[in-house]
């Protein structure tokens, strides 16, 4: 995977994002969801082949474009970096951790945005391995809620917050 291109279904792009993790952030939304859940904010990403196809690499190019709003850190405070959302972006772990590698690699502050659903330990570490912020989309605080409202079971994403 180093050295290789590696693509992924992107739904759409926000260059100046404000809420998706700390300072302006560069935000990703990609493509597919297993969730079902009730009240989502983005049902238009469900679909997992939808989308346009990116590689890792043109959409860091993309993203660095907009370098001059992240400006490290003040004062130990991250001031922006990029933002990877869905959809559910653990549907693509070896895109985002390409994507995210690419941007630890130039200093670039990383958060993921996730259910905590997931394929496999092993893509989620290598994932977790270039992320700085973990955004936690618990949507319920009852397995029978979460069950009822997101067609879910909450025991998947419990475990990848534990990891």
């Amino acid at each position: 995977m180093q050295g290789s291109s590696v693509e992924g279904y992107i739904h759409s792009i926000e260059t100046f994002g404000l809420v998706d993790g700390p300072g302006v952030r560069f935000v990703v939304f990609l493509q597919g969801c297993p969730m079902r859940c009730q009240y989502c904010h983005n049902p238009e990403t469900w679909k997992m082949k939808e989308g346009e196809l990116w590689t890792a690499e043109t959409l860091f190019a993309r993203a660095c474009r907009y370098h001059r709003y992240w400006k490290g850190k003040r004062g130990g405070e991250v001031t922006g970096g990029i933002t990877v959302s869905g959809g559910e972006p653990l549907l693509q772990m070896e895109f985002v951790t390409r994507f995210f590698r690419l941007a630890k690699e130039r200093g670039v502050h990383t958060a993921l945005d996730t259910s905590g659903v997931w394929a496999d330990w092993d893509g989620a570490c290598q994932v977790l391995e270039h992320t700085d912020l973990i955004l936690g989309d618990l949507k319920f605080a009852t397995p029978e809620e979460y069950r009822l409202h997101c067609k879910a079971d909450m025991e998947k994403p419990l475990a990848f917050y534990r990891l």
